[in-house]
C-alpha cells in the first residue's frame, strides 16, 4: 500500500478502487446519519464527501452504510465449526472481526490448541483475535486435560494477534489473593492489554477489588441491578445473546436509560444454527426493544473496537479499514452488501467469494476413558432425597433443589414423573476413572439418554438419562468417536454429531453439519425434553464456577460456598 496514494486518493487527485456513493452513513463517531460518498482504496477509506470517482462504484441510492460488526467475545468450538466454517456463517451478516477466547481446546490440549486455531484462523474474510485463557482449568475442582500457567501465556502475550488475558473466571483466587492468578492479571496489565471478566453476582467490595486488580470487562450480567453496579464502578459490560444464556431483554432497560460507550455485544456460546444470524440480530433486537438505532451500531462496532484497541476497525472516517455494511433500513439489519478489507465478500446473505476448506495434521485422540461397566454408573442410595441441580432454559446459572428420587434394590435411580434425572461426569482426559454422580431437574426427557464430550471449561463426558443402559450406550458411542454429541433411546442411536478435533469441533463444511445438527434437534424431541438447547445447557452444568449447584468429574459442587457438598440429604 502507497501513503502517497491513499493522500492522492483522499484528495479526490486519484480514481479510487471503490466508490460507494449516495449512501446515508452510520457515523458512530458523531452519532449522526447523513448522505454522502465513501472512497476506498486498497484495504483502508480514503475519503468521505461528495464526488469521489472509483474504478468501481457501487449506487446505494439512499441505503444506510454502517461499519461491519464485532463480536467482542465467542468461543468459537462451541459452534462445533472449524474457524473457516465459522466465518462461512457470520461474514454474510455482516460479522467481520471477532476477538475469540481458545479456551474450550486449550482445556483439552494446552497450547498446541491455541496455536491449532490460530493457524485455522488465517487467510479469512474475517479477523479473529485472541484473548489467552485464563483459567484453565477453572477451578481446582474439576480435572482437565491441561494446565496453563503464568510463563505458559507470557510465550505468546506479546503477539499481535492477542489482545489481552481472557474472562478471568475464578473471581474468588483474585479477590483471595491467589498468586497464580494475580501473576496472570499482572502479565496483562504490564503488557498494556485488556484483562476480561466473568463474575456473575459478584457485588460490593469484593466487585471494587476484582475491578481495582485490572479485570475490565463483565459478561455474566443477567439482571439490572448488577449492570448498573458494573459500569458505576467502570467496568465495560458485554452483554451476551448465546444459544443457552440470553441477557439482551434483561439488560434493554440498562441500555435505553445509562450512557453505552461502555456496552458491546458478545455471543460467547452459539450453536451453528443461531450463527446465520449473529451480531446483526442483536442490533435488530435492540431497536425493537427502544434502543437507539445508533447506538446499537455503536455497541456492535466501534464501543468494542476501542476496547480492545483496535483502532483501524469500528467506523466509516479515513484511515479506517474499509469493513463496512450496506443495509436496506433500520428494522432488519441484513446488510445487503458486506465489504471486508474493500472487498465485497457477500450479498444479499450469501458469500461471493471462496473459502478454502484447510487441512491440518490429525490431533491426538482425547476421548481417554477407562473401560466402564453397568455397575460403574450406579449410585449407592443413603436416602430418597438428593440435592438436585436444577436448570432453567436460558440461562446458566442453576438452583439447588430438595429432589425425591427412586431407590431401587439399594441404588439411586432417576424420578422421571418428576423429571429428576441421573447425571454423570466422566473424566476423559487421562483414563483417571473419575467420574461425579449427581441428579438433575428441568430437561423433561421421558425415556433414553444424552451425551456430550462439550462440558465446559474442562470438557469431561457429560451424560443424563433416565437408565443406566441407555447412559452406557452413549457413553461408548462417544468413546468410539472420540467425541461428540449423541442421543439414544431403549439402546438405540437416535442421533448422533462426531465431534473428533479435541472431541469439540468437526471437519464438515457448514452445510453438512448443519444438517445432521437437525437431525440431533429432532431427537431431542424423540425423547421428550423440552429445552431449546437441552445440550448447550447439559455443558455448563459442570462448570464449577457459575452458581449455584454443579457436577463434575470429582463430584458436586456448592459454587456459593466454593466447596464439595453431599449429594443425599
Amino acid at each position: 500500500m502507497s501513503l502517497e496514494e491513499i493522500i492522492k486518493t483522499a484528495k479526490g487527485e486519484k480514481e479510487a478502487d471503490l466508490v460507494i456513493k449516495n449512501a446515508n452513513i452510520i457515523n458512530v463517531l458523531t452519532e449522526e446519519i447523513y448522505k454522502s460518498d465513501v472512497a476506498i482504496k486498497d484495504n483502508l477509506i480514503a475519503g468521505v464527501g461528495e464526488g469521489y470517482k472509483g474504478k468501481k462504484e457501487i449506487e446505494a441510492e439512499g441505503k444506510y452504510l454502517s461499519p461491519s460488526f464485532i463480536d467482542g467475545h465467542v468461543h468459537i468450538e462451541s459452534s462445533m465449526l472449524m474457524p473457516s466454517e465459522f466465518a462461512r456463517l457470520v461474514v454474510p451478516t455482516g460479522t467481520t472481526t471477532v476477538v475469540a477466547d481458545p479456551h474450550e481446546i486449550s482445556n483439552v490440549i494446552g497450547l498446541h490448541g491455541i496455536s491449532f486455531m490460530r493457524e485455522a484462523s488465517k487467510n479469512l474474510p474475517l479477523d479473529i483475535f485472541m484473548t489467552l485463557p485464563s483459567c484453565v482449568p477453572a477451578s481446582t475442582y474439576e480435572t482437565s486435560g491441561f494446565e496453563l500457567n503464568s510463563y505458559d501465556l507470557s510465550l505468546l502475550i506479546d503477539s499481535p494477534w492477542v489482545l489481552g488475558i481472557a474472562e478471568m473466571m475464578n473471581f474468588p483466587g483474585v479477590v483471595n489473593l491467589n498468586k497464580e492468578v494475580l501473576s496472570k492479571i499482572k502479565l496483562g496489565v504490564e503488557k498494556n492489554k485488556r484483562i476480561d471478566g466473568h463474575s456473575p453476582y459478584l457485588t460490593g467490595k469484593d466487585l471494587c477489588a476484582y475491578i481495582a486488580a485490572g479485570v475490565s470487562s463483565d459478561h455474566e450480567c443477567n439482571n439490572r441491578n448488577e449492570a448498573i453496579e458494573k459500569l458505576r464502578l467502570g467496568m465495560y459490560l458485554m452483554v451476551r445473546e448465546g444459544s443457552a444464556a440470553k441477557d439482551l431483554d434483561a439488560l434493554s432497560s440498562v441500555l435505553k436509560n445509562f450512557p453505552t460507550r461502555k456496552c458491546m455485544f458478545v455471543t460467547d456460546d452459539r450453536y451453528p444454527d443461531a450463527l446465520k444470524e449473529h451480531i446483526n440480530m442483536m442490533v435488530r433486537k435492540s431497536v425493537k426493544n427502544g434502543i437507539n438505532p445508533i447506538k446499537a451500531i455503536q455497541m456492535a462496532s466501534i464501543n468494542t473496537a476501542e476496547y480492545f484497541g483496535l483502532k483501524e476497525v469500528g467506523a466509516i472516517a479515513p484511515g479506517y479499514k474499509a469493513d463496512m455494511l450496506l443495509f436496506d433500513n433500520l428494522e432488519d439489519f441484513k446488510p445487503t452488501i458486506v465489504i471486508k478489507n474493500g472487498n465485497i465478500v457477500a450479498k444479499d446473505g450469501h458469500l461471493v467469494i471462496n473459502i478454502e476448506k484447510k487441512k491440518f495434521s490429525s490431533l491426538r485422540g482425547t476421548v481417554n476413558v477407562r473401560w466402564l461397566e453397568k455397575e460403574d454408573l450406579r449410585i449407592k442410595a443413603k436416602s430418597d432425597k438428593v440435592r438436585a441441580i436444577e436448570v432453567k432454559d436460558g440461562q446458566l446459572v442453576t438452583k439447588s433443589v430438595n429432589a425425591k428420587i427412586n431407590v431401587i434394590d439399594g441404588f439411586a435411580q432417576s424420578n422421571v414423573d418428576d423429571d429428576i434425572l441421573k447425571i454423570l461426569v466422566i473424566e476423559r482426559h487421562k483414563a483417571s476413572g473419575n467420574i461425579g454422580k449427581g441428579f438433575v431437574k428441568g430437561f423433561g426427557i421421558k425415556k433414553g439418554a444424552i451425551a456430550s464430550t462439550v462440558a465446559h471449561d474442562s470438557h469431561n463426558m457429560i451424560v443424563i438419562g433416565t437408565n443406566d443402559d441407555d447412559m452406557l450406550k452413549a457413553i461408548k458411542e462417544l468413546v468410539k468417536s472420540q467425541g461428540g454429541k449423541v442421543i439414544v433411546k431403549d439402546n438405540d442411536v437416535v442421533a448422533k454429531l462426531d465431534l473428533p478435533i479435541a472431541g469439540l469441533m468437526s471437519e464438515d463444511y457448514s452445510d453438512d453439519f448443519l444438517s445432521k445438527y437437525n437431525e440431533l434437534k429432532k431427537g431431542e424431541k424423540i425423547i421428550g425434553c423440552t429445552l431449546e438447547e437441552p445440550f448447550m445447557t447439559m455443558s455448563f452444568l459442570s462448570l464449577s464456577v457459575i452458581p449455584e449447584l454443579k457436577l463434575t468429574d470429582k463430584g458436586l459442587m456448592d459454587v456459593v460456598k466454593n466447596k464439595f457438598t453431599e449429594l443425599f440429604i
